[in-house]
């Protein structure tokens, strides 16, 4: 299958859902597409809640794409490598809606930040996350804002320097990330169903309002993740991490 983002609404509730063939990792042009799919749907006044879904039922995200990562031989296309997730993470940030994130399977790197900026997120539990920047040299820089701001400094500190370690998704239910953790597929999606069903009985601006209080203090991630994708940008390139990238083409 082809590499896609998709939007659908029916009855106020819109899923967007993205995919790749590669275990969900997301390029550059997918990342585009998810961040101005978020923006579209957010500001659309038919929507009143969103639910952000990848295709496949093994791999939630497995981060970005790393035949992109190996291709970076200077620190622009670096920045702009690593700004594909921190303009997606912005865009949920910003999103007037209430995102509910659905993680079905395994989420590694990029995919936690993502699944870390939904407003309230459910899972199976089969969705154990991992955080392996470390591993090729670099760091969660981009992402560790929104983790942080979820589970907190201790925990993202722990699966940022176990970067090995999957963590399964009763800790991450402990630690904040996931609201609630179900037995399968089918159970998950029933509850984010009747979940989103239920929101669109509330006030818009009731949660417009809750949404606001609940990002409050984040205004300046726009330039933060920015700086954070320069960081990154320019570690991939040093001698550690070419070495360490060379190993996998």
């Amino acid at each position: 299958m082809e590499a896609y983002v998709k939007q659908n609404i029916q009855n106020n509730i819109a899923t967007i859902e993205f995919f790749h063939p590669e275990q969900n990792s997301l390029p550059g042009n997918i990342l585009a597409q998810l961040a101005n799919t978020i923006t579209e749907v957010g500001n659309n006044n038919e929507v009143k809640v969103i639910i952000l879904k990848s295709g496949g039922d093994r791999t939630f995200c497995a981060g970005a794409s790393f035949q992109e990562l190996i291709s970076i031989n200077d620190a622009d296309t670096g920045k702009v490598f690593f700004s594909g997730f921190a303009n997606v993470i912005n865009a949920m940030r910003k999103c007037p809606k209430f995102i509910i994130g659905r993680i079905q399977g395994k989420t590694v790197g990029g995919g936690v930040g993502i699944a870390a900026s939904t407003d309230y997120c459910m899972a199976t539990k089969f969705a154990a996350i991992k955080l392996s920047e470390l591993n090729v040299g670099i760091g969660p820089f981009v992402v560790s804002p929104a983790i942080e701001r979820k589970m907190g400094v201790s925990a993202m500190s722990q699966i940022a320097i176990d970067a090995n370690t999957f963590y399964d998704a009763n800790w991450a239910k402990e630690k904040g990330l996931f609201a609630n953790v179900y037995e399968s597929i089918e159970e998950m999606d029933e509850a984010v169903q009747k979940f989103a069903e239920h929101l669109c009985t509330y006030n818009p601006e009731a949660m417009l309002e809750m949404k606001k209080v609940f990002w409050r203090g984040t205004e300046d991630w726009d330039n933060l993740l920015a700086e954070r994708a320069a960081i990154s940008g320019r570690l991939v390139l040093s001698d550690f991490t070419k070495e360490t990238l060379n190993k996998f083409k």
